[in-house]
């Protein structure tokens, strides 16, 4: 007998763009929220801090290019690409960035990125913003499989991935370029019906 967990429903083209993109409540007062253009000078300042400008080598290189990525992620949603959400306190105050990239809804799978800025870090704001983003994904919107993945040595970011029930599946040898060259990646992932 197959179980109900092995066959998801189907998510057809259509079913995450048929209506705006959501915002999603986290726990502790976050609320994530699609970006807005007023939200171009925090997102390129967030860029000016040396630990993200670490992990991220693709970096906006003004707040006009910052206000073309928005343009993207608007154009990403509508076209079942991808999801970028600003996450804030309570709608207002910009903590930090996640967002659901390599969307594949024949396979019901796409893969998780977050971003924190460094005031807002080590109080749970990434876990928290994760969890209601797999939440939502693995519930309502109907994926089967959330990925992840992280340098290895990015260990801030392995916490926040176990914090957020995405198990570590294995390391990627030399799979990505950041700001001191190739690192192996840890890829975690979490499926419908994981705890």
């Amino acid at each position: 007998m197959t179980s109900p967990l092995s066959t998801p429903p189907a998510i057809s083209g259509g079913t995450l763009a048929d209506g705006p993109q959501p915002v999603l409540s986290a726990a502790g007062g976050l609320l994530l929220r699609p970006w807005e253009a007023a939200d171009a000078a925090v997102f390129f300042s967030a860029y000016r801090d040396p630990e993200i400008r670490h992990w991220h080598t693709r970096q906006p290189a003004s707040e006009d290019q910052v206000r073309a990525w928005f343009d993207q992620y608007r154009r990403d949603w509508a076209q079942e690409r991808g999801a970028h959400w600003a996450v804030t306190r309570d709608g207002a105050d910009v903590l930090g960035r996640i967002a659901m990239r390599g969307v594949d809804l024949d396979d019901g799978v796409a893969n998780c990125a977050y971003w924190v800025l460094p005031p807002a870090r080590g109080a749970g704001v990434a876990s928290r913003a994760l969890t209601a983003l797999s939440a939502w994904a693995l519930g309502e919107a109907g994926f089967h499989r959330l990925e992840l993945d992280h340098s290895t040595r990015n260990l801030a970011s392995c916490r926040v991935a176990a914090k957020a029930g995405f198990v570590l599946e294995g390391t990627k040898r030399s799979d990505a370029v950041h700001s001191d060259g190739r690192h192996d990646m840890h890829l975690h992932a979490r499926i419908r019906g994981d705890e």
